[in-house]
C-alpha cells in the first residue's frame, strides 16, 4: 500500500491524495450522522498521514456546521465525552507500536480512518487499547487487518474509498450489489434446468434435510431431490415441492448435489456409493466432511463448508486468530473451495483466488442456520455459479437473511428470510436472458 501511495502521489500529489481522503472521511462523517450541522465530531489526529487525512476531513465538516474538536495524539485525554461521532485519524497501516486511544461515552459513534490506530496492517495483530470502530473507511484497498486477525473485532462494518490509487485488488470483498445476478432466468428454463440433489438427514437428525431443501429451494433451485439415510417415517417440515428418491445413484439430471447435513459421523460408506464417479458439482458440508468422503473430490474443485473444529479435523492443524492462510493451505491440498464458517468467513479457491463475507450475524449461531447455507451453495451451483462464486455469493445473502431473523430466530425461518433480500437485491423477474444468451 505504501508503495501504491507512491506512486500515487507522483501523480496527482500528495496533497491532492490526502485533500482526497480527507473528503472521503468527512462524506463518510456525514453519512453515519445523517447530516452535520450543529453536530459535535472530535478528530483525534496523529503525526503522519493519517492525521492529515482527519485535519482535513475537520476543515470540511466544519464548513458544514458541525462543532469539531481536533485534537492531537500527544495532547489526547483520557476520555472524550460530549461527542456524536469521533473519528480516529490517529494511526493508519504505519502502526508498529502500541497506541491507547482515550475512552469513549457508550453510544458514541466511531469512525476509523483506514483501519482503528492501534492495529498491525499485516497481520491483524492488535497493539495496544484501540477504539472499537462502528465503520472503518478503507482506503485505496483492503489490509489483512480489515479481515483477518484479532483486529476483524474492531473494525465495524468497513466501507470503502478507492481515491483513485492504484492498488491491486481481487474485489475479494462481498458486498450486496454482487448479489443482482444470484438468480437470473432464462426463457427456455424448465424444472430439470437448475436442479439440486441433496443426500442428508437420518432417522436421528431428519430437520437437517429439512433445511437443506428448503434453503435450495428459496435461492433458486428449480427442483430438490432428497435422500435420506435409513427409514424416516415423516419429516414435518419439508417442502412439498421436493421429490423423494431412493437408491445408490443421484440422478444424473442435475445439476449439483449436497451432502451430509445430519446423516451421522457413519455415513463415509453410504455417501461413498453414491458420490464416486458423479459427474456434477457438490458441496460436502457436516457430516460428508470425513477424510473418505472429501478424498471423492480431489481434483473436482467441489465446496467444502466447515466451522472452525472441522477445519481444523481435515487439516491437521490448529487455527489460531489468523485464517486466511490456513483456509489458501486446505483449499491448494484438496484441490477443493473452502468455505471456513465464522464471523468473518474466509473462502479460497485451489489457485488461492479470497473472497471474504462480513455480513455474518451471532443470530445465525443456532442449530441448522448452516444447512439452510448448504442448500444454498448447491442451488448457486445449480444456477451455473462457479464453487468460488457459488460459496462467496451464498454466504453474504445467508448473513443478510440471518440479520432479518432478529436476536431469537431459529433456522425455520431462514429460508423465508433469504427470499425476501433476494427480492431486494436481485434483478427485476422480468430481466430474462435466452438459453443462447446465456
Amino acid at each position: 500500500m505504501r508503495e501504491c501511495d507512491a506512486k500515487a502521489v507522483a501523480i496527482v500529489g500528495g496533497d491532492a491524495l490526502v485533500q482526497a481522503a480527507g473528503g472521503a472521511v468527512a462524506a463518510e462523517a456525514r453519512k453515519l450522522l445523517g447530516g452535520c450541522y450543529g453536530k459535535r465530531i472530535c478528530v483525534v489526529a496523529g503525526p503522519g498521514l493519517n492525521g492529515a487525512d482527519g485535519r482535513v476531513a475537520a476543515t470540511l465538516l466544519r464548513g458544514r456546521g458541525a462543532k469539531v474538536d481536533l485534537i492531537a495524539v500527544n495532547e489526547q485525554p483520557r476520555a472524550l465525552s460530549g461527542f456524536d461521532l469521533v473519528i480516529d485519524a490517529a494511526f493508519g497501516l504505519g502502526c508498529s507500536r502500541p497506541y491507547d486511544a482515550p475512552s469513549v461515552t457508550p453510544g458514541t459513534l466511531v469512525l476509523a480512518v483506514d483501519l482503528p490506530s492501534g492495529v498491525d496492517a499485516d497481520t491483524g495483530a492488535v497493539l495496544g487499547h484501540p477504539l472499537v470502530a462502528d465503520v472503518t473507511l478503507a482506503l485505496g484497498a483492503l489490509k489483512y487487518a480489515h479481515v483477518d486477525g484479532d483486529a476483524t473485532a474492531l473494525v465495524g462494518e468497513i466501507r470503502y474509498a478507492g481515491l483513485g490509487i492504484e492498488a491491486p485488488s481481487d474485489d475479494a470483498l462481498i458486498v450486496d450489489a454482487d448479489l443482482q445476478d444470484f438468480v437470473v432466468h432464462g426463457r427456455d428454463d424448465h424444472k430439470w434446468t437448475h436442479a439440486v440433489s441433496v443426500l442428508a438427514g437420518s432417522a436421528r437428525m431428519p430437520g437437517a434435510a429439512d433445511f437443506v431443501c428448503a434453503g435450495a429451494l428459496s435461492a433458486g433451485a428449480s427442483m430438490v431431490r432428497l435422500q435420506s439415510r435409513g427409514k424416516i417415517a415423516k419429516l414435518v417440515h419439508l417442502p412439498p415441492e421436493v421429490v423423494r428418491f431412493t437408491g445408490p445413484l443421484v440422478d444424473p439430471r442435475s445439476r449439483s448435489v449436497v451432502a451430509g447435513p445430519g446423516l451421522g459421523l457413519e455415513s463415509s460408506q453410504w455417501l461413498k456409493d453414491r458420490l464416486t464417479d458423479i459427474a456434477m458439482s457438490a458441496v460436502l458440508d457436516a457430516d460428508a466432511l470425513a477424510s473418505e468422503t472429501v478424498e471423492l473430490s480431489r481434483g473436482q474443485e467441489w465446496v467444502l463448508t466447515p466451522h472452525r473444529k472441522e477445519f481444523e479435523r481435515l487439516s491437521g492443524t490448529s487455527l489460531g486468530s489468523r485464517c486466511i492462510d490456513a483456509v489458501r493451505a486446505l483449499a491448494a491440498t484438496t484441490g477443493c473451495v473452502i468455505l471456513l464458517k465464522g464471523p468473518t468467513t474466509i473462502i479460497s479457491s485451489p489457485q488461492g483466488n479470497l473472497r471474504i463475507v462480513r455480513s455474518g450475524t451471532s443470530n445465525l449461531a443456532t442449530a441448522g442456520t448452516g444447512d439452510v447455507l448448504a442448500g444454498m451453495i448447491g442451488a448457486a451451483l445449480a444456477r451455473g455459479h462457479q464453487p468460488l462464486s457459488a460459496a462467496a455469493l451464498s454466504a453474504h445473502l445467508h448473513g443478510l437473511a440471518g440479520r432479518r431473523l432478529g436476536a431469537y430466530g431459529v433456522a425455520t425461518d431462514l429460508p423465508d428470510a433469504v427470499s425476501d433480500v433476494l427480492r431486494v437485491h436481485s434483478r427485476r423477474p422480468e430481466v430474462v436472458r435466452s438459453a443462447v444468451e446465456q
